[in-house]
């Protein structure tokens, strides 16, 4: 029995990275996913089928809602409805700084596909979700929406990248609200808040053992965090273990935002 068995997930940004970690092993557990991505999702797609897994791949761009809307359609009609909808996919722009010296056009960049990207998945998630809890006709059942944000909506840094910053900020925001909007409906929603994990989107940033260490001395556990162990945080969210849960931040962060002074 797998953790996630006769669940049918959209993970946006999933071609890659980390979603592509997390639809791996939602697959693995037992769902069938679909891979909402601008990239090409037809390797994952192959690497999840190979494994025994069901998954489909849709051409996504987060930021435009008929393309939005073309992902969760593809998912109820290909797998029969949607369980988990695993807002993902963001960006963070390397021209991002500090409030007086980011453009216009990295604000409107970023807080369209971090913040209105996850907005236009719920929009069309949700009546999604509500017609597969119509059809299971139980009850106890619910579904989950995992929104993407980050430590960095909890703390503030001196290494600056303030339209990132903000729009974490502000999914922890929408994910309350749509939390208790839609609480008594059966739809639970939770934001996920990963520490700093060395993908290749961070690694190009941190380029230097200085850089990489620059960032370490703040994390208790003195290490850069793990694709996988982003992703068992979102299966948790994803799966019935966390049913009586909505609403809420989880932190895999290593520590970062318990700490005060970090060991030596």
């Amino acid at each position: 029995m797998g953790r996630l068995d006769d669940k049918v997930c959209v993970i946006t940004g999933a071609a890659a990275g980390l979603g592509r970690v997390a639809a791996e092993l939602f697959a693995a557990e037992g769902a069938a996913v679909v891979i909402a991505d601008l990239g090409d999702g037809a390797e994952a797609v192959a690497a999840i089928e190979a494994a025994g897994g069901q998954a489909a791949y849709v051409h996504t761009d987060v930021s435009d809602e008929d393309s939005v809307r073309a992902a969760i359609e593809a998912a109820t009609n290909e797998f029969g409805g949607l369980h988990v909808l695993y807002n993902n996919a963001g960006v963070s722009l390397g021209d991002d700084d500090g409030v007086v010296n980011t453009d216009v056009p990295v604000w409107d960049t970023t807080l369209r596909i971090n913040v209105t990207g996850v907005a236009l998945g719920c929009k069309w998630g949700i009546p999604a979700m509500q017609a597969t809890l119509a059809a299971a006709d139980d009850p106890g059942a619910t579904t989950s929406i995992i929104n993407v944000a980050s430590f960095v909506a909890h703390v503030g840094a001196a290494t600056p990248q303030i339209a990132y910053t903000a729009s974490k900020g502000a999914v922890l925001s929408m994910t309350r609200e749509i939390a208790v909007i839609h609480a008594r409906q059966g739809i639970r929603a939770n934001a996920l808040c990963p520490g700093p994990v060395l993908t290749p989107l961070l690694a190009k940033y941190l380029d230097t053992p200085e850089k990489q260490q620059r960032r370490l001395v703040h994390v208790p556990m003195g290490r850069f965090g793990e694709a996988r162990e982003i992703a068992n945080g979102a299966l948790f969210l994803a799966s019935d273990e966390s049913s009586f849960m909505t609403g809420q931040s989880l932190l895999v962060d290593g520590g970062i935002t318990a700490a005060y002074t970090t060991p030596e």
